[in-house]
């Protein structure tokens, strides 16, 4: 396989920001260490039996799935497993995260997701663990996985809206039909006490127009260990629905909001929702790894159906190509992926941030938001999340409870 020509900006043949002549800049201060990727998404198939309008894979500005293979081949596996393991043993990992993804991945079949599971062990080096996980719509979910899934301790997320009527606003077969049903099946499976071990989480994707609490109670049904509420992916070119270019407008703060309150409140802890914990943990001195929140550098790499390296699959909703390196894993390694501007950008904390977040008083919560979410034509990702507002809304509104806890608290104890 010839290599591809390195991409060197946000958009091939722009100077859209990052570029490599900003990328080069950061990389030779002193004291730049790039931190190695420990999570590899693997999208071992390109299609999906589902139609969901808002999908980023899909629906959205990048269309590439269209012309690459629709399933991940053998060969490519093993040489991503690999080059995995080569890149643990460079950084001596002591743990590296693989997840199955796609489209819907169980596309793929229980037999390749088997024996995908015993390469990529197989290819990590001594004194490195490997945690396997597939993130999936459930629809295929059967024993033959769930036994597969369980002899590979695969960890099983899932993915779903909130009830019937919340879950069917977007998340239907391509004519039409419901899919909440199967998904229950397969949920119904995946909980059973054999498996329930292997069940770590729902996602959820935001629709203010579903109530938000009774979206989170649906999802609290199934007893998951975590569940995360997903901000639709958009950007400033691009903005989501129901949206307003003004800062008193947060109907996505006032959704995360009235979870927040439903989720803080309850007398012992139900679940754990990945977002509000990361912004409550980031207040209180840790230190979040979550994509949305926080300045942690992001250490995730994807690996796609015709093993071309690739960021992560979400700037699909920005351009054609967003998401593009110029590297592949037969004739790169993923440190030469660490040098790429757009992933140098997800690492360089406050280096990354737009002017109008680093004059931010809550900017080292925050952290700008979701890389994918600051796009605008023309610019590039320098610039703050178009969910700025809402961002400000949530994360002063989990502030002050916690501001007024710690007051009531240090009462009791005068």
């Amino acid at each position: 396989m010839q290599p591809v020509p390195i991409v060197l900006s946000a958009r091939p043949g722009s100077r859209e920001w990052p570029d490599a002549e900003w990328a080069t800049t950061v990389t030779a201060r002193p004291g730049w260490r790039s931190a190695p990727f420990q999570q590899f998404v693997l999208k071992v198939h390109g299609r999906c039996n589902l139609s969901c309008d808002y999908c980023y894979m899909y629906e959205l500005a990048d269309q590439s799935w269209r012309t690459r293979p629709g399933a991940m081949s053998a060969k490519i596996l093993e040489q991503t497993a690999r080059r995995i393991g080569e890149h643990a043993a460079t950084h001596a990992l002591p743990e590296v995260y693989v997840v199955f993804h796609g489209g819907e991945p169980l596309l793929a079949g229980p037999q390749f997701i088997d024996e995908a599971s015993a390469t990529l062990r197989a290819a990590m080096p001594p004194g490195t663990a490997l945690r396997l996980s597939v993130q999936t719509n459930a629809v295929l979910l059967n024993e033959e996985f769930m036994r597969v899934f369980d002899r590979h301790d695969i960890d099983v997320g899932v993915s779903l809206d909130g009830g019937r009527l919340a879950n069917d606003r977007h998340r239907r077969y391509a004519n039409g039909r419901s899919s909440y049903d199967e998904v229950v099946r397969g949920l119904r499976l995946l909980t059973r006490p054999a498996y329930r071990r292997l069940f770590s989480g729902l996602l959820c994707t935001i629709d203010v127009d579903n109530d938000p609490v009774d979206s989170y109670e649906a999802l609290l049904e199934f007893e998951p260990p975590t569940m995360d509420f997903m901000l639709p992916h958009a950007n400033w070119s691009e903005p989501p629905p129901r949206w307003r270019d003004d800062p008193e407008h947060t109907p996505y703060g006032d959704w995360l909001v009235a979870i927040f309150d439903r989720w803080y409140s309850a007398p012992a802890e139900e679940t754990s929702v990945r977002t509000l914990r990361a912004v409550v943990d980031e207040m209180l001195g840790g230190r979040s790894h979550d994509e949305v929140i926080g300045l942690a550098a992001i250490t995730l790499i994807e690996v796609e159906t015709g093993a071309t390296v690739e960021q992560v699959c979400s700037l699909k909703s920005a351009f054609e190509g967003a998401t593009g390196t110029g590297f592949d894993i037969f004739a790169h390694s993923f440190d030469d992926a660490l040098r790429h501007p757009g992933v140098v950008a997800r690492q360089a904390g406050l280096d990354a941030l737009s002017d109008t977040c680093m004059g931010c008083r809550i900017r080292d919560i925050c952290g700008g938001g979701h890389y994918v979410h600051r796009y605008r034509t023309g610019s590039g990702f320098r610039n703050s999340s178009v969910y700025c507002a809402d961002l400000y809304r949530l994360v002063t509104h989990i502030a002050e409870r916690i501001a007024a806890d710690l007051r009531d608290a240090a009462e009791v104890v005068r």
